[in-house]
């Protein structure tokens, strides 16, 4: 391993196009999933200039039913719940504060274009006789810790998350008045023996207020961002020598779904682990925990680091994959990166995994019913990153650190 570098990760608030469409879609599997905590979503979101078109299929019985003669009339969809699906998108939009002549939440147009789910895929996925619940789709899944940060994340993305968390709440609390949604922010970190000890570059791209490109309010919006910098990264991180790039570009009053197309699922690695790890390829947002793109996903991470947190490794990457319909995963790989404790092996972490009942062999439902996954939660994880969250309440289960004991125990 190199132990001297520059890395680089990136992060997009939650006024981005496409985590504005992350956001929506992930609403959708929390209204279904507060009706029915057995649903079926698969919903993707589309955002563009005063428009939201939804696409996709779901299985929710209180919602929609197309053998329901008494809903034939209206398309399968329960009395009212189109409406319900509406007031969801309308309220997400409004909650990330887009009230723009390009993007406004109450005068938006709005297509719903959501149906039945294949019963093809249904069939493959559902527990039926002796058969057990299955995986929703083939694929590989990551997982990922590392020590760098009190949250075990890259620190190139942890911190580029937290500065643009920091701008939102200064925006809605109006301590930034002149800030609007749309933001991305980038971190160049330098690692000597493989620990982040410089921030080389900072570039922060912040929609603004009319005006906030030039004179006396630029310098108060660069000044703004540079002191939030400040406060977010490590003492002695910043420096004389670091480069900064605030609004490079210039003016930036157009933002949003106004000023570029959103869809769900383009940010995945901003959602992970910024290119610390690899990335599977599946996105989040918009499916329920049965499909595994989520789900084992986050049981990988929740693994890695509760590895890291037992003090098992300083670094760790999990990888497992399944395929469509069938429940146990095909395969579980451990690399601690040659940074594991004393007499721990990569092969020994794997055994333990393996040896840990209440993990349910890592099967889909024993996923679900571990981290307990079927409940209204993921709106939440759709800005800011799936990982590297608090474990507040119930809300990011796969954060906890509960299974430390298990796994030394495991090891012996």
């Amino acid at each position: 391993m190199r132990t001297n570098y520059l890395f680089t990760s990136e992060s997009v608030s939650e006024g981005h196009p496409d985590k504005v469409s992350d956001q929506i879609s992930d609403a959708i599997v929390d209204l279904m999933l507060s009706k029915d905590p057995e649903s079926r979503v698969a919903c993707e979101t589309m955002t563009t200039t005063q428009r939201v078109i939804l696409s996709g299929e779901i299985r929710c019985a209180p919602m929609y039913d197309m053998n329901n003669p008494e809903w034939a009339v209206n398309g399968g969809w329960a009395p009212g719940a189109k409406d319900e699906i509406e007031r969801a998108v309308r309220r997400t939009v409004r909650e990330i504060g887009y009230e723009q002549e390009g993007f406004h939440w109450k005068t938006l147009t709005f297509e719903n274009h959501l149906h039945g789910q294949s019963s093809e895929i249904a069939q493959g996925v559902d527990a039926n006789g002796n058969k057990d619940e299955g995986a929703g789709d083939q694929g590989i899944m990551f997982g990922f810790a590392c020590d760098e940060t009190p949250d075990l994340m890259p620190a190139t993305l942890d911190y580029s998350h937290k500065i643009l968390e920091r701008l939102a709440a200064d925006r809605k609390s109006g301590a930034a008045p002149f800030l609007e949604p749309d933001a991305k922010s980038q971190l160049s970190l330098r690692y000597e023996d493989g620990k982040p000890v410089a921030c080389t570059a900072v570039v922060v791209s912040t929609q603004h207020g009319k005006g906030y490109h030039e004179g006396e309010k630029e310098a108060e919006l660069k000044s703004y961002v540079k002191g939030v910098v400040g406060e977010i990264l490590p003492d002695g991180w910043l420096s004389e020598e670091t480069e900064w790039h605030i609004n490079p570009t210039g003016a930036f009053e157009i933002g949003g779904p106004d000023g570029d197309a959103g869809l769900t699922g383009r940010k995945i690695i901003v959602d992970t682990y910024g290119g610390a790890a690899p990335h599977g390829g599946g996105a989040f947002s918009g499916k329920d925990p049965t499909k595994v793109d989520r789900s084992a996903a986050y049981i990988t991470r929740y693994l890695a680091k509760n590895i890291v947190a037992a003090g098992l490794a300083k670094r760790c990457t999990i990888q497992l994959s399944y395929a469509i319909g069938v429940s146990k995963p095909l395969s579980l790989y451990v690399d601690t990166h040659g940074t594991s404790a004393e007499g721990v092996t990569d092969e020994a972490l794997e055994n333990a995994i393996g040896s840990i009942e209440k993990l349910g062999g890592l099967t889909p439902r024993g996923i679900r019913m571990h981290l307990g996954l079927n409940k209204p939660i993921y709106r939440k994880s759709a800005a800011y990153g799936h990982f590297g969250r608090q474990a507040e309440g119930e809300d990011f289960p796969w954060e906890r650190t509960d299974l430390v004991a298990d796994l030394k125990a495991a090891l012996g």
